[in-house]
């Protein structure tokens, strides 16, 4: 119940967060002018904050909300292609109760897993700079603090998996140098914990094949074995 509290505070924080001009801007002017599809219906248009189990042993970090999935719909890869991909994969290893999450209030539930974003508001081009991820870093930082039963972070992709390492570094002082290189099922320890990579589940790497449903579903059993192993 205390790290219910804890993250449903950060959260409050999290979604009044105006820190990056920019990324304010162009939130908002997504959310104003939405695309054809979704013209009916209306925009988030703000901070999207992390979702899923308080009592995770897995914390999942993306790159930034989709600028119609999180950004229209307020939960982190939720309404996208991407978020398709990956809840496709954590039902069929048991981490979600579903394979598809719509929107919030649609039963969507996490067990033993937590998704946050490295960087919580939706960037143009999906490129946020150097500052803004320096400006978001401090809500991962919490909410690892708040998952006292997080041992193992997957990184979806090369952007996730650097942010994972800064903010083990900003948490434990470990800074993991030379820093471990980015790749689909590598795997590195820093701080007590265990980063496993993933190439990100954006179409441009399921529809070429790149990333494959049984690559991320193994990626995912393997992170939740080491998470395992970490508590014991």
């Amino acid at each position: 119940m205390a790290r219910a509290e804890a993250l449903a505070a950060l959260t409050a924080e999290i979604v009044e967060c105006r820190r990056c001009p920019r990324l304010v801007a162009w939130r908002e002017l997504v959310a104003r002018e939405k695309v054809a599809r979704f013209r009916d219906e209306t925009y988030w248009g703000r901070p999207v904050p992390g979702f899923g189990d308080p009592a995770a042993r897995l914390l999942i970090v993306g790159l930034a909300p989709a600028a119609h999935g999180g950004n229209r719909t307020g939960r982190v890869f939720t309404g996208d292609a991407s978020g398709d991909f990956l809840f496709e994969a954590m039902h069929a290893v048991g981490l979600a109760n579903q394979p598809t999450g719509r929107r919030p209030g649609d039963g969507l539930r996490l067990t033993g897993a937590y998704i946050a974003a490295a960087v919580r508001c939706a960037p143009p081009a999906n490129k946020p700079t150097p500052e803004e991820r320096r400006n978001c870093q401090p809500y991962l930082v919490r909410e690892l603090g708040i998952l006292t039963g997080v041992r193992c972070l997957v990184a979806l992709g090369a952007f996730a998996w650097e942010s994972s390492f800064r903010v083990i570094a900003a948490t434990t002082g470990d800074d993991a140098r030379p820093r471990p290189r980015f790749g689909h099922g590598a795997v590195a320890r820093a701080g007590g914990y265990v980063v496993i990579g993933s190439y990100h589940p954006s179409q441009q790497n399921t529809f070429t094949g790149k990333l494959t449903q049984p690559m991320l579903r193994d990626v995912l059993r393997q992170a939740r074995t080491l998470a395992d192993h970490a508590a014991t």
